[in-house]
């Protein structure tokens, strides 16, 4: 099932009854027709169900209700086929809070020259339509996004489904829980921010929790899990014969794998799609997890290490607008740079946890190397090369009174 999330877009179409019923009839065969293109078509990765035309002030307001209360609604879109007097809007728009496009296109795609009537024109009049529309967005400070162009046009689709990728991410950041093991780094401010802000602006609820929550359930996995997780590592990775049963270090594995389970169990329990942990407070855990970030990010967790809980948002929410996409999402921090004018570079690293999602195919390898911070015993993790190809970075900041997302565009070369 080609879907982003579990929530399906709205498709409605925007008339009014001036034209008739033979032409209503027409919209709403034309809308259904676009809407069900859209839910087939490869390239646009969210269901589409189409919902029908909306003629009065009446049909929009009880629309934007049910779309509001319905959790399953993950955004809408509106295609105004005729002219749709923009007033009629306006009740139903100060109630719609999902995300919105607007379609500004048309059934046919060449116009008719042989054949075109005042039936026609009145059938066929989206590029009127559709300024009026817009206006009353506009007008009332509405946030929208606008695709322009004919909807069986390949760079059409993919801006709908850019959309559509986003439409997912909001849902899931309304919903969104991350769980803090431990707190921020001490004395680092970049990562500190106002969690109740965060959930009044972005929608996701930000819980701390003791390591001893966590202690709690990393014992109670047992060691036939562990080492069924082993088992399946050894398949997706290349790892040293000390990490294989009967190696000296395979106990150390088996700890590694035990972090992830019982951060797994903690995460599923909770329902929480994203995390944070820090060096600074492990507890009693026997070593830093860098596996078990790597390997739940890899799954489609948000990580944030140092207590980032803005970034382990971030994370997540990107991995579900790129998810099917190719490539990957990790959590990342600019290191050191190369200052050469005529090449300059940034390298990007982590102590251990950098997702194997953005990895070279067939370039993982299991290792183990000691760690001179955390003051546990030497942690495992997953060594990869990166290919490269173009990326971008992103990063969430608390200003204090209001966010900054910062993005940029990069080149990943390899080193």
């Amino acid at each position: 099932m080609k879907k982003t999330d579990n929530t399906t877009i709205w498709f409605a179409a925007g008339s009014q009854h001036l034209y008739g019923e033979q032409t209503l009839a027409d919209v709403g065969r034309h809308a259904s027709e676009i809407a069900d293109f859209l839910d087939a078509a490869d390239s646009i990765s969210s269901a589409v169900e189409f919902k029908g035309v909306l003629t009065t002030s009446d049909e929009i307001l009880k629309f934007c209700r049910e779309a509001v209360a319905d959790s399953g609604c993950g955004g809408v879109i509106f295609w105004m086929h005729t002219f749709s007097p923009s007033k009629m809007w306006i009740a139903g728009l100060q109630l719609l809070n999902k995300p919105v496009l607007h379609l500004h296109t048309q059934y046919n795609r060449d116009i008719p020259w042989d054949s075109i009537d005042m039936d026609f024109m009145n059938l066929n009049q989206s590029a009127h339509g559709g300024r009026e529309h817009g206006f009353i967005h506009s007008r009332m400070k509405r946030y929208r996004k606008v695709v322009a162009g004919y909807w069986q046009a390949a760079g059409v689709l993919n801006r709908i489904d850019e959309w559509c990728r986003l439409a997912a991410a909001v849902s899931e950041q309304q919903r969104m829980r991350v769980a803090r093991f431990g707190d921020n780094m001490r004395d680092v401010a970049v990562t500190e921010g106002d969690k109740v802000s965060a959930q009044i602006a972005f929608g996701f609820n930000v819980s701390a929790y003791g390591l001893s929550d966590l202690e709690d359930s990393v014992e109670a996995v047992s060691r036939d899990r562990t080492e069924a997780l082993a088992e399946e590592c050894f398949r997706y990775y290349d790892a040293a014969s000390d990490l294989r049963p009967g190696g000296e270090r395979y106990t150390a594995l088996l700890d590694a794998l035990r972090l992830e389970a019982g951060i797994e169990d903690f995460l599923e329990k909770g329902g929480f799609s994203a995390f944070t942990t820090t060096f600074e407070n492990l507890g009693g855990l026997c070593q830093l997890p860098g596996l078990a970030c790597q390997r739940l990010m890899n799954k489609g967790y948000g990580f944030g290490a140092e207590g980032d809980w803005k970034t382990a948002a971030l994370v997540r929410l990107m991995k579900i607008m790129g998810r099917g996409r190719g490539g990957g999402t990790s959590f990342m921090e600019d290191y050191t740079y190369h200052l050469s004018e005529d090449s300059p570079l940034v390298l990007g690293a982590h102590m251990l946890e950098v997702c194997p999602s953005i990895a070279a195919s067939g370039s993982c390898s299991l290792q183990i190397h000691p760690l001179g911070i955390g003051g546990k015993d030497d942690p495992l993790r997953i060594v990869f090369d990166v290919p490269a190809g173009r990326a971008v970075n992103a990063a969430l900041m608390d200003m204090g009174g209001r966010f900054r997302l910062l993005i940029n565009e990069v080149e990943t070369v390899v080193p």
